[in-house]
């Protein structure tokens, strides 16, 4: 829990910071942080996060409804919100567009998932303690309806799969954490392994 003016200031710091290596070309991606149990500081749409302050953030419900504002949130705020309706313990959720991302989402789009299995670095995520371990991550078809995007996520975990994390085809990359600093470890782990799964592939061939 924080209060909207450092989930801000914290947002905008670490936008600037990724999307001056090229994770959010353009206005893209958006990021997002809990301010308390009914609200959350998300990104205003189009914004350009290599400039990012923290006017460039707005506060909204989490049903996705702006608060206190005239602006309009990120068109991917039903995502964010989504993620903490489920989980309390989120409190944090990134979403970026790096080069290894986004061809991840194309190449794997196919089987619909990643499987992370062998890589030491894997460790960087909650809950996983061993390379020996399998890491999912789901790659979901993109759509601009968020609706169905939210029903897939929810289908994933119906099915009673884990889910850390997952790609949108054609898109990027879903992370998040219970902060900060584990949302962003989890997404610059996973932006590194796809990375290497794509390298492996480019070798093999």
């Amino acid at each position: 829990m924080s209060d909207f003016s450092s989930c801000a200031q914290a947002i905008a710091e670490h936008a600037r910071e990724l999307a001056a290596r090229g994770w959010m070309p353009a206005t893209s991606g958006n990021f997002s942080m809990r301010v308390d149990d009914g609200h959350a500081a998300i990104t205003i749409s189009g914004r350009d996060k290599s400039r990012l302050g923290p006017d460039d953030v707005m506060l909204v419900d989490l049903q996705g409804r702006p608060v206190g504002s005239t602006a309009r949130p990120s068109a991917e705020t039903g995502l964010h919100t989504q993620l903490y309706r489920l989980w309390p313990r989120v409190n944090a959720v990134l979403h970026t567009h790096s080069r290894a991302q986004s061809v991840a989402s194309r190449l794997f789009a196919r089987e619909g998932v990643v499987r992370l299995a062998g890589w030491e670095l894997q460790k960087a995520i909650t809950g996983f303690h061993s390379h020996d371990s399998v890491l999912e991550i789901p790659v979901f078809p993109n759509t601009q309806h968020m609706p169905e995007l939210e029903s897939r996520v929810a289908a994933w975990l119906d099915d009673g799969r884990p889910l850390h994390a997952y790609l949108i085809d054609g898109h990027g990359l879903y992370a998040w954490g219970r902060d900060m600093a584990e949302a962003r470890r989890h997404l610059e782990a996973l932006d590194f392994l796809l990375g290497c799964e794509l390298d492996l592939r480019r070798l093999s061939t």
